[in-house]
């Protein structure tokens, strides 16, 4: 701990310029030889002090250097895990875990950060995370959820404004600074061509002009004006557009392996990285699993692509920045299987030169660096081919000036009080919700009439009105569901069970028993959506239907009684039937036939 406070009081001037002086107690002695190195001076040159540590580095240390690994205590993985990652695996790009206190984030940041400077070279953790502003990660999180909280990246597609995206970055940026995340697994650039894709809520929506506009944005709000110490990096995903799955089935299973482009529509989903992610100077692209059918020579999944990575992300876009597959490409784990497509005969150790044969610099969600070391050693793979991805990688970690200081104070925990912020989520929810329908005008709802209540918190009603238990004593029901799903019988990986994918339409059962309770009384009827679901009965009996991103029911009871005036527009169309989802093609956007409602569709109060 001594050396730990020692740490907290330096400031980020160094003295001297040249290779090595003498140790004094104003600059971090990563690699204890009581001098100070180039890679130490931050007073140096960010190219020098890269090449002055890439000529220190072992082989083991630069393979560490190229994987994400995952921690996962709050599924009972011990700091034994950890520690063998840091100290024996030489990894350091490591999640931070999602479902702590900021506290708990804090001592977490810093017990590993003292681990990795304890290291030979005492090269800092970079911690990454993927979204955590959203309602569901709120609800996952349980009493520790303490992030503000904004509509699922789909609603902001439905209020489309760059400059209300860009504010939501600079805030979550904050937000990320406090608790030590200094790499963001998002922006989501993918289109939502493909209505039965899972993911579908975690995109702009299906037009690529919006999305490639608010990439952008939030590109931008997370990583500043130019890339610092007080910026959070983000790996923009999935390069080259990962929604257009055949028959709307996720890469991440063998059953959703082909990415499909029927329509001839690849540049299209290109738009969003070509017009926003890389104008807007992303740090990191993530690779998708998806193995394109008909767009390159080698029908290989993206990860392993040569013709994607190095002939068109490096030579053709001029990508200089890092590189990273999706996770788990290599070996299968309790999540998922490896996501190999189109190499699934080659073995671990095959599969990884593959990788780093297509130009890629990042493995996501492995630990297998002894594989890299083997290619080296063996001569499959040169120690120049490694270099190139080793001074990307370290490019970023000294930008973010975790070389000069990675740890953290309580003091920064003061943003999660701030109540602006707070505000901004909440008019972010309030402003993407969709009146899709408001037959009589009967929303607004008078205050103090009888509501019957069923998907919504009862409580978030009975600030304005009375709630009832039974529909036949009420004047209006208030109906809240979200978007079927085919449930996977005997998973057998952890993420089946989370992918709620396949059928767009209710079972026969369940929406029998949403008409019977319809019919009952006037019904207002709020879908949340994930995936666009099919529910043209359910529509027609309806008197009004409000499309929710994921907001709060507080939120969702203001705007059934009238606190504020619904301005959202749908980012994707609400197909009209199975028939129609089934004969759109997985990569055009607005072909669905007849679609109960539109792309761009949303009433206001009259």
């Amino acid at each position: 701990m001594k050396k730990l406070l020692t740490i907290l009081m330096i400031s980020s001037i160094l003295y001297g310029c040249a290779s090595s002086v003498e140790k004094s107690s104003e600059f971090r002695d990563l690699n204890k030889n009581n001098k100070l190195d180039i890679y130490e001076d931050s007073s140096q040159p960010i190219e020098a002090r890269i090449e002055d540590l890439l000529s220190k580095m072992t082989v083991e240390e630069k393979a560490g250097l190229m994987f994400n690994a995952r921690w996962a205590p709050e599924m009972g993985q011990g700091f034994e895990i950890v520690d063998s990652l840091v100290t024996q695996l030489k990894i350091n790009h490591l999640n931070m875990p999602g479902m702590a206190t900021p506290q708990a984030n804090i001592e977490h940041n810093n017990k590993l950060q003292e681990l990795a400077e304890n290291t030979r070279l005492g090269i800092p953790i970079t911690f990454y995370s993927d979204p955590r502003h959203s309602i569901r990660f709120s609800e996952a999180a349980g009493p520790n959820r303490f992030h503000s909280r904004w509509p699922s990246e789909l609603g902001f597609g439905a209020i489309n404004d760059a400059d209300l995206v860009k504010e939501f970055g600079d805030i979550s940026r904050q937000e990320y600074l406090a608790i030590g995340i200094r790499l963001a697994l998002h922006p989501m650039a993918d289109l939502a061509t493909e209505p039965r894709w899972y993911r579908t809520y975690t995109t702009f929506g299906e037009d690529a002009d919006i999305s490639a506009k608010l990439t952008k944005a939030y590109v931008e709000g997370f990583q500043g004006d130019e890339l610092g110490p007080g910026s959070i990096l983000t790996m923009t995903k999935h390069f080259p557009g990962g929604g257009p799955q055949k028959d709307g089935m996720d890469s991440h299973f063998a059953t959703g392996k082909e990415q499909v482009y029927p329509g001839g529509n690849f540049e299209y989903h290109l738009k969003p990285f070509t017009e926003g992610a890389l104008p807007a100077g992303t740090a990191q692209l993530m690779l998708y699993y998806g193995q394109p059918i008909g767009i390159t020579e080698e029908e290989v999944a993206f990860g392993f692509n040569k013709e994607i990575v190095t002939d068109l992300l490096r030579d053709s876009l001029g990508f200089e920045g890092v590189v990273c597959t999706d996770w788990a490409l290599i070996y299968d784990n309790p999540a998922k299987p490896a996501s190999a497509w189109g190499v699934e005969e080659l073995s671990p150790k095959e599969r990884v030169k593959k990788v780093l044969d297509a130009g890629v610099d990042m493995f996501g969600g492995e630990s297998c660096a002894n594989l890299v070391v083997e290619l080296v050693n063996e001569g499959s793979i040169s120690v120049d081919r490694i270099d190139e991805s080793i001074r990307r990688i370290l490019h970023d970690k000294f930008i973010l000036g975790l070389f000069d200081n990675p740890y953290l104070s309580e003091e920064g925990l003061e943003v999660f009080q701030n109540q602006e912020h707070k505000e901004k989520g909440r008019e972010a929810q309030r402003r993407s919700l969709v009146l899709a329908k408001n037959e009589e005008g009967i929303l607004p709802l008078a205050e103090k009439i009888k509501v019957y209540p069923q998907g919504i918190n009862p409580v978030s009603i009975e600030s304005y009105a009375e709630v009832v238990s039974d529909p036949a004593k009420a004047d209006v029901i208030v109906l809240k569901f979200g978007t079927p799903h085919t449930p996977v019988k005997n998973p057998e990986y952890f993420l089946q069970r989370m992918f709620l994918e396949g059928r767009l339409d209710f079972p026969k059962k369940e929406k029998e028993e949403m008409l019977a309770l319809i019919n009952t009384k006037p019904t207002i009827s709020i879908f949340t959506m994930n995936r666009p679901a099919v529910f043209p009965e359910i529509n027609a009996v309806s008197m009004a239907l409000i499309v929710d991103f994921d907001c709060e029911d507080e939120i969702l009871a203001e705007l059934l009684f009238g606190k504020f005036k619904p301005t959202g527009k749908l980012p994707v169309e609400i197909p009209s039937s199975v028939a129609a989802v089934e004969a759109q093609f997985e990569d055009l956007p607005h072909d669905s036939k007849d679609p109960l409602y539109p792309f761009g569709f949303g009433l206001e109060y009259q």
